[in-house]
């Protein structure tokens, strides 16, 4: 067989496969022979050129979007990378190198103490635990029975995100006041703590953290601050202003480990999170960090008191600058670079808006994130929740974010941009008038990954558009689409409280009873749908 087939073969087989079919069978005995060598070193040579995710299949990205979890987080630091491959030389005790790690994190942060997590929603997970059971291991195994223990969190109104589900997982009920009066009113005998959102408002608004700590403090309430994606300026401003407890996120601004994060302040309570959490077992042994994690993180707090921001910025908005000066070519687009102000501690990154004229480039920005998306090499643009089905980005406009990029990215992102951009694809849009009027009750069956529901959809439609109320498992919602031939495409969404319900409905109306087709449950996976017409 001559050289170039046989590699030609292995490419288009699995490699173990390819090997099971050319090898013969005596080799498996243990007999190396000179072909064995050969086909091993072909076999290699197939695969060169892939990296690892390309070897199982998988696409990588090029992240223009920024510290986004979906895709991977930040791209960690040089000494971080370092710290976890040492750590892995060594064994060690656990709750001596958590002491030692929160000594040292106290030094570095001007706090009382720290404590590394599982991500930030680790933190938060471990501080609630921590603070309603006190440290007490018979609490612990008590849960997730709260009986006996104080079990309300108060959470001021905007400070509602999808995060906080984590918090309410411990158990604890969760009390919503918009004003200090609803916040004394909220006070009791059975408030654990106070949870807070970081953010301009929990700096300076009428609920900041210092004003909720004047409140809280003669009664001994814990506040516990959510600021993941901020960096470590000190002195801690949230602690500062008055917080007990504050949750960072390791895989976003500060470099670390993508599954790490820091729970700093009080070190009595962070003493008692620790206890809730592994390698201690109960509610908590799930959320477990490794040496190197915690090695990691620590590291990359090191390397924040010795980062140049100023430049790091500086670098960022060159590359913006590059794609800026790139793009600018095309007629009828127009760009702008955001520089985050001082004040902003949340991902303090700059970013670029790219804004077009759809007379002269017919494209939304969801349809320009979907090519740049589906294509070769594969580019993420825009926000955190951009080319989610839910809602789409029906605006000419699309977001670049530079500070995750390797040098040089910023070439390929403003090469593909401009591809798109200065000659846009033609996309067939099925603009014929409705064949149907789904107006009326339709009981709906979803299939999910393991399990299936019964919900139901109620329908106006006035010529092509519909609106009407989704009546889900978990709570109603409005729902809005429009139907083109027998094409049918409903969108129903719920995000009150932080909840994350968005989905997506496309399929056929095969009959006047009946329609069904695919399902996109948003972050949350696929599945199917038919609806059947109640009346």
């Amino acid at each position: 067989m001559k050289r170039r087939t046989l590699i030609r073969k292995l490419g288009v087989l699995p490699l173990t496969g390819a090997i099971a079919q050319l090898i013969p069978s005596s080799l498996y005995a243990g007999r190396q022979t000179e072909t064995a060598k050969t086909l091993k070193g072909l076999a290699f040579e197939a695969e060169k050129g892939k990296n690892i995710y390309e070897k199982i299949g998988v696409r990588p990205v090029i992240n223009g979007r920024g510290t986004i979890t979906v895709i991977g987080g930040c791209r960690i630091l040089p000494e971080v990378e370092q710290a976890m491959e040492e750590a892995t030389h060594h064994y060690v005790e656990f709750d001596e190198l958590m002491d030692g790690v929160g000594q040292r994190l106290a030094a570095l942060t001007g706090t009382e103490y720290g404590v590394v997590t599982t991500g930030a929603t680790g933190a938060l997970i471990i501080a609630t635990t921590g603070i309603v059971t006190g440290g007490d291991p018979d609490k612990l195994w008590q849960l997730p029975n709260l009986e006996g223990m104080k079990d309300e969190v108060i959470i001021p109104k905007y400070s509602w995100t999808a995060y906080e589900s984590s918090v309410r997982g411990v158990g604890v009920k969760m009390i919503t006041v918009d004003s200090k009066e609803e916040l004394k009113a909220a006070l009791g005998p059975r408030t654990a703590m106070v949870l807070v959102l970081a953010g301009s408002k929990s700096m300076n608004g009428p609920l900041s953290v210092k004003e909720i700590a004047s409140v809280t403090k003669p009664l001994d309430v814990p506040i516990l601050v959510d600021a993941a994606a901020e960096g470590l300026p000190v002195p801690n401003p949230h602690i500062g202003q008055g917080a007990d407890l504050v949750a960072y996120s390791g895989g976003k601004y500060l470099g670390g480990p993508q599954c790490a994060g820091l729970l700093l302040g009080r070190k009595d309570l962070i003493k008692a999170a620790w206890v809730t959490s592994a390698p201690h077992h109960g509610f908590g042994r799930g959320y477990k960090v490794g040496r190197e994690e915690i090695m990691g993180m620590l590291a990359a707090v090191e390397m924040w008191m010795k980062r140049d921001h100023v430049g790091e910025r500086q670098v960022w908005t060159n590359r913006l600058e590059y794609i800026a000066n790139k793009l600018n070519k095309i007629p009828g687009l127009e760009t702008s670079i955001r520089q985050p102000p001082p004040e902003q501690l949340s991902n303090p990154s700059p970013s670029l808006r790219v804004k077009w004229d759809m007379e002269k480039i017919p494209l939304t920005g969801h349809e320009v994130e979907q090519i740049l998306w589906n294509q070769t090499p594969r580019v993420a643009v825009s926000g955190a929740g951009s080319f989610l089905p839910f809602p789409p980005n029906t605006s000419p406009t699309i977001g670049i974010n530079t500070s995750q990029l390797k040098d040089g990215e910023e070439k390929i992102i403003a090469d593909r941009v401009f591809e798109v951009l200065s000659n846009p694809p033609k996309i067939e849009k099925n603009l014929a008038p409705a064949s149907f009027n789904l107006s009326g009750e339709w009981e709906v069956t979803m299939w999910f990954a393991a399990t299936s529901s019964d919900q139901t959809f109620v329908i106006v439609q006035k010529d092509k558009d519909i609106k009407g109320t989704h009546y889900g498992s978990y709570a109603s919602r409005g729902l809005m689409g429009n139907i083109h031939g027998d094409e049918v495409l409903i969108r129903s969404s719920h995000t009150e409280d932080g909840v994350r319900l968005n989905f997506t409905f496309k399929g056929k109306v095969h009959n006047a009873q009946n329609m069904g087709g695919d399902v996109s449950f948003s972050e949350y996976g696929n599945g199917k749908w038919e609806a059947k017409r109640k009346y």
